[in-house]
């Protein structure tokens, strides 16, 4: 059998760099370490760090019950009033945010500002998403379908400046700054998709279209996996999302003469490794 990995799956650069900073802040830290929210969306990574005594804070309600230590703000970023609640706390601040992410911040105040009501391109739920609302200082929508594009009204007095989340599919971003184009004169489209990402999601697209199976790894709550298994899918139907080796039959792949593998952003290299040397 044939095996063709991505060379683009597995961390990326912002995670690497949050994850590296997490590691580095247990071995060295006598105090607490806290991450907002998991550091990446990775189970066996989250379990290795609480082993290590990272503690994860799923809101601002566990943040305000900390009393010392340091808080770490994880790739995917955070509101403005989280590092104000940090502070105001008396808490040591670690910033990990993604630097593509903190551009995206620093778009939406500048825009806002200037008179710019903000159409973020994602799916609202995304803790990256919820992040970028929290810079925005005018009027703010979440534009993640064709039908919520569709049904945008902008306002009539002043002009839009459109951002995508970082992790999201390019090729729906531009169907959806089409329609956007239409409605409005004054738009200002910034294709804020991570370029690594875009990367990833044409590889995947140009492995899965060549072979008889595709096998994607990352966590269930990931949204650049979810979206590299979208891809896969509609260019073989032989499409698996898996989050180890463990949830692979791997009996079912001695009938396929090739196979491709790809992975998620937050999906570090020892079980992509694990994957590839087993199939």
């Amino acid at each position: 059998m044939k095996v063709i990995k991505a060379q683009t799956a597995g961390f990326c650069f912002g995670v690497k760099r949050a994850v590296d900073q997490v590691y580095d802040l247990a071995a060295k830290e006598k105090e607490p370490v806290y991450t907002y929210g998991p550091i990446i969306h990775n189970e066996e990574v989250v379990r290795d760090l609480e082993e290590k005594g990272v503690r994860v804070l799923n809101g601002k309600e566990d943040l305000l019950s900390v009393k010392k230590g340091t808080v770490v703000i994880r790739s995917h970023g955070v509101a403005e009033e989280v590092y104000d609640l940090i502070c105001e706390n008396g808490l040591n601040l670690a910033d990990a945010t993604c630097p593509f992410v903190k551009k995206i911040h620093r778009i939406v105040r500048r825009e806002g500002e200037n008179g710019r009501e903000i159409v973020i391109i994602g799916n609202a739920n995304h803790p990256e998403v919820e992040g970028i609302r929290g810079w925005c200082v005018s009027k703010v929508t979440v534009i993640g379908t064709e039908e919520e594009a569709e049904e945008f009204e902008p306002n009539s007095d002043t002009g839009v400046c459109v951002v995508s989340q970082t992790t999201f599919n390019y090729k729906k971003f531009n169907k959806l700054v089409e329609i956007l184009s239409k409605k409005r004169y004054d738009i200002l489209v910034l294709n804020t998709i991570c370029n690594a990402t875009e990367e990833r999601q044409q590889e995947a697209r140009k492995i899965a279209a060549d072979v008889d199976a595709m096998i994607v790894i990352g966590g269930r709550h990931s949204s650049n996996t979810q979206k590299l298994f979208e891809i896969c899918k509609e260019e073989c139907k032989n499409t698996y999302y898996i989050q180890t080796l463990e949830d692979l039959d791997v009996h079912s792949m001695q009938s396929m003469s090739c196979v491709g593998i790809t992975a998620g952003a937050s999906t570090p290299n020892n079980i992509i490794e694990e994957v590839q040397n087993n199939v």
